[in-house]
């Protein structure tokens, strides 16, 4: 019984640890983080690593498939080029892009597209300083209306929240940036395949920031999901009590 109770609290523990973004992928996800880190500490450095950009390149990943090692959601803010801050390659990473790197369903297919058939071990969710999107929100004034409306209804959670915070403009500008990230991460964990995927640890999830002014990307702390962790230990206990 005791065996029981202790096994029970051990896969608990991996549970918790895995929805609160501390434990995924193992290996392979850390890897592919490095890989991106590496490739930025290049690009700040301005030493940038050779790479095949002609017809050997482009045929290679014609014929053999495409095999990205990270997926990535960001912005489609023109300053903010996946390929190039993280020094990247032909066939490197899968990226989504849209303005302020929120999601909607269609977005989320296509980071379920990149975990789940093109097999990436590391979905990074990132945000960039000075952010278009999230300053034309915290500008809007009424209901916003249109397309561009949708996506700013998706980032006023985030300007409500650092507006609570307080500070200066620009202090607010910079929290809302890190809260829609968040919020973004939120979004992510609540499609069954990313989550399967994060479960059965084939899947590391970061979130992280671009500055714009050095080129830096910073890694930022993922947030705890409380009642995911709290479901899933309860039912993690359930099953090692069954075993027994």
């Amino acid at each position: 019984m005791k065996l029981s109770r202790f096994s029970g609290i051990i896969l608990s523990l991996f549970v918790i640890l895995a929805f609160s973004g501390l434990v995924f992928a193992g290996s392979a996800g850390d890897e592919a983080l490095q890989k991106l880190l590496d490739g930025n500490k290049r690009y700040v450095e301005g030493k940038f690593a050779s790479k095949d950009l002609g017809d050997s390149r482009r045929t290679e990943i014609l014929k053999g498939g495409q095999h990205p090692f990270a997926t990535i959601i960001s912005c489609s803010d023109s300053r903010v080029p996946p390929e190039h801050i993280f020094d990247q390659g032909l066939g490197d990473i899968f990226i989504v892009r849209v303005a302020g790197n929120v999601v909607d369903p269609i977005a989320l297919g296509s980071i379920e597209y990149g975990v789940e058939h093109v097999h990436t071990p590391l979905l990074m969710i990132l945000g960039h300083s000075d952010c278009g999107a999230v300053k034309a929100t915290m500008e809007t004034k009424g209901e916003p209306e249109g397309n561009i409306g949708a996506i700013v209804k998706k980032i006023q959670p985030a300007v409500k929240k650092a507006k609570k915070k307080g500070g200066s403009k620009d202090e607010i500008l910079e929290t809302a940036i890190k809260e829609n990230v968040m919020n973004v991460y939120a979004d992510v964990m609540k499609s069954p395949v990313v989550k399967e995927l994060v479960h059965e640890g084939k899947l590391k999830i970061v979130v992280a920031e671009y500055n714009l002014s050095n080129g830096k990307v910073e890694m930022l702390e993922l947030p705890k999901v409380k009642h995911e962790m709290k479901k899933s230990e309860h039912k993690a206990e359930k099953k090692t009590e069954k075993a027994h």
